[in-house]
């Protein structure tokens, strides 16, 4: 994951409702590939994350690693406008253009290199015979201490708490021995003051055998001319805790509690509780494996922590169900306070039924209320007082269903999307394949989605007419609808997709109209 940052200044001037589509324009890219480069494995990013305060970006790799990105600070724009009109000498005409500058002060955030670290390396599990990839699965955010970043990260097997934190690294600054005596220490420089020895002297008013002394002794590395400045900002990461040995299976999602203090780890089967300052010890509060795994009907997909309420979290299955449970019922959680399932979507079941709709990812709402849901063909919003159907259905890859057998062979059909929401949670953003990203809005009546294609010269903005934001009362009425546009022209242009070009894995900032999604080893950012 080699990241070469780029980006292009954009204007965000969009005063649209809440509810109303957003004006997607390109403002960053990181590790930008070039015409025909090749990306190895172990460079494609499998994780993003944002904080809860949106300044600070979190990006892991198949290979371990872990790059984390930094909001520019305000002052640094500003310092820089001041600069040119640095040789204004009018006071007035100084005012003017620092108040002017603020009208060219970019309004979206943007990120630059802060800090990486190695998160995890390959392992070998003997007892099992099984090779323990470090690709990162999964990274979230933990609450902030003392001006110190806490971070959890995870592979199939292990979790870790890392600790970023701010340093000042001081280097020595190299003495310059042409400098002129200064007229204060002129007396200390004379030869026969110091002594009756013809010595030369410097400017301190020490010998010079003293000085090449410090000359030998100062490792070359740690030494340089640094223009008056002897102190750098740097940032460190340190492995503060280890969870391990708890999974018997791979997990696949990691969550905080709002209390601060315990998050969750989830695998096929099991999800545990654990505390951050307890690594030795967890506890197990939903197990889903039967006596006999021959009766194993489904898996746990994702797990995430309800964002206000600390005793309720929410679970994802392989058949499509959401199951939310309360901690307070009891110790192990194996019987769900509230189910959500789609009921009237499942009408003819077919051999990809059940595989389509396994749930990949899903996330809470600021509200407390709804849940975002992405299977493999739809993105679908939930209401938790409404368990039978979701509220609102976005159709993704519906022209990919008559390919259903073709996607199950190449296994394109088990790619696992992500799902974000934004902040205010009036608008979703999910990938696909060709690179591209849909982005849908909550408004009134039927809307169409807007796809954006992840690049960075040549992106592509077009209204998705098959896209349909499906209220339950009208279910049927749209479903034979898209059988009817099935047949256009522009609907059989999208079976010439490249499947092998996946925006799996998309991010969006808590607090403003900007998404981080990657393609391959390359981080894209859009904002609106």
């Amino acid at each position: 994951m080699r990241f070469s940052a780029g980006t292009e200044d954009a204007m965000s001037s969009t005063a649209a409702n809440s509810s109303s589509p957003l004006d997607w324009k390109f403002s960053q890219v990181f590790g930008e590939r070039r015409p025909g480069e090749d990306v190895e494995n172990i460079d494609v990013i499998s994780a993003i994350e944002f904080d809860k305060s949106g300044d600070y970006l979190a990006v892991g790799d198949r290979g371990g690693r872990v790059v984390i990105f930094e909001t520019k600070a305000s002052k640094d724009v500003r310092t820089t406008f001041l600069f040119l009109f640095s040789k204004v000498t009018s006071k007035q005409h100084l005012r003017n253009a620092s108040e002017g500058s603020d009208d060219v002060v970019i309004q979206h955030p943007e990120y630059r290199y802060k800090t990486e670290f190695q998160s995890h390396e390959p392992e070998f599990d003997y007892l099992k015979s099984v090779e323990i990839e470090e690709k990162i699965n999964k990274l979230k955010w933990c609450t902030t201490l003392n001006g110190s970043l806490f971070m959890l990260s995870t592979n199939d097997k292990t979790i870790k708490l890392w600790k970023i934190k701010e340093r000042k690294v001081k280097k020595v600054k190299e003495m310059d021995l042409t400098r002129s005596v200064s007229s204060e220490s002129a007396l200390l420089s004379e030869s026969s003051f110091l002594s009756h020895e013809s010595k030369s002297s410097v400017a301190n008013g020490h010998q010079l055998e003293w000085i090449d002394n410090i000359k030998t002794n100062v490792s070359p590395s740690s030494t340089g001319y640094m223009n008056g400045e002897n102190i750098v900002d740097g940032a460190i990461a340190r492995c503060r805790r280890m969870f391990g040995h708890a999974h018997d299976y791979n997990i696949n999602s990691i969550s905080n509690n709002s209390d601060g203090e315990t998050f969750i780890s989830a695998d096929d089967l099991r999800i545990n509780l654990w505390n951050l300052e307890v690594s030795d010890q967890c506890f197990n509060i939903i197990d889903m494996k039967p006596s006999n795994m021959d009766d194993l009907t489904e898996v746990i997909t994702s797990a995430e922590f309800h964002l206000l309420h600390c005793n309720l979290l929410a679970y994802s299955s392989s058949r499509g169900f959401i199951r939310l449970v309360d901690m307070r019922q009891s110790a192990l959680c194996d019987r769900s306070a509230t189910m959500l399932q789609d009921t009237e979507s499942r009408v003819q079941k077919t051999f990809f039924t059940e595989i389509v709709a396994s749930i990949s990812s899903i996330k809470f709402a600021t509200d407390g209320r709804h849940i975002l849901s992405r299977d493999y063909m739809n993105l679908k919003l939930w209401d938790m007082r409404m368990p039978t159907s979701p509220v609102v259905t976005y159709k993704i890859h519906e022209h990919l269903r008559p390919k259903l057998c073709d996607l199950y062979n190449n296994d394109a059909i088990f790619d696992k999307f992500d799902c974000c929401i934004s902040g205010d949670g009036n608008h979703f953003a999910t990938g696909s394949y060709s690179n591209h990203m849909r982005i849908f809005s909550n408004g009134v009546g039927t809307e169409d989605g807007t796809t954006l294609e992840a690049s960075r010269h040549s992106y592509r903005k077009r209204q998705q007419q098959s896209v349909s934001r499906a209220r339950r009362s009208s279910l049927s009425n749209l479903t034979r609808g898209f059988y009817k546009q099935g047949h256009d022209a522009s609907e059989n242009n999208e079976f010439s997709c490249d499947l092998k070009s996946k925006l799996l894995h998309i991010s969006w900032h808590p607090k403003t109209n900007l998404i981080a999604c990657s393609t391959g080893n390359s981080l894209f950012m859009y904002h609106a």
